[in-house]
């Protein structure tokens, strides 16, 4: 794939190739109408959000339907301020508890109720066929995995410059934007 080659100026923008203009809008695109498309279908099926059934499907695998919030910020892709808030509303509908984890106080257990174990059976079979269609179908084995692969190295990368960004004490990091914290979407 051609690279845009680094400018003689390190001060000057990296401006994107023709190829990867292609690349990043693709991706840009993707990520503005996938999750309009996935809270479509969840919203019909279970009054749900895309992230809301992240967190309520990662409980349903879980041991005991039970995970620490830290746990299911991690696996579900949201700050803990932000799983915090989707849990509370969660709560208020009855498909989450909270309650202290009794092995280590400092933890807040997040615990799937049957209404919400009811939830996720309801949502689930819709869910993966709208995921099969929009996302999978489309592609070859050999494209899953290279989008796996992809996904992963992006997700990864992204995730470590949000934790950078909101843990860094002053400027901006070398050759990041200035602003990374809006990471997380509410």
């Amino acid at each position: 794939m051609p690279v845009a080659p680094p400018p003689a100026d390190p001060e000057a923008p990296r401006w994107l190739s023709e190829e990867e203009q292609r690349a990043w809008i693709a991706v840009a695109r993707l990520v503005l109408q996938l999750p309009g498309a996935l809270d479509a279908q969840l919203q019909r099926d279970a009054g749900i959000n895309l992230f809301e059934y992240l967190v309520v499907s990662r409980l349903s695998m879980a041991p005991e339907r039970t995970l620490r919030m830290g746990e299911l910020a991690d696996m579900t892709g949201g700050s803990q301020s932000r799983l915090s808030n989707v849990v509370k509303r969660l709560e208020h509908r009855g498909l989450v508890r909270r309650e202290p984890d009794p092995a280590d106080g400092r933890y807040t257990l997040a615990i799937l109720t049957e209404v919400g174990w009811s939830t996720v059976v309801a949502a689930a079979p819709g869910h993966v066929d709208a995921v099969r269609h929009l996302v999978l179908d489309p592609l070859d084995a050999s494209q899953i995995t290279a989008l796996s692969e992809i996904g992963e190295q992006l997700r990864t990368h992204v995730r470590s410059e949000c934790d950078a960004a909101a843990h860094r004490s002053g400027g901006a990091l070398a050759g990041t934007p200035d602003d990374l914290s809006g990471c997380d979407a509410s």
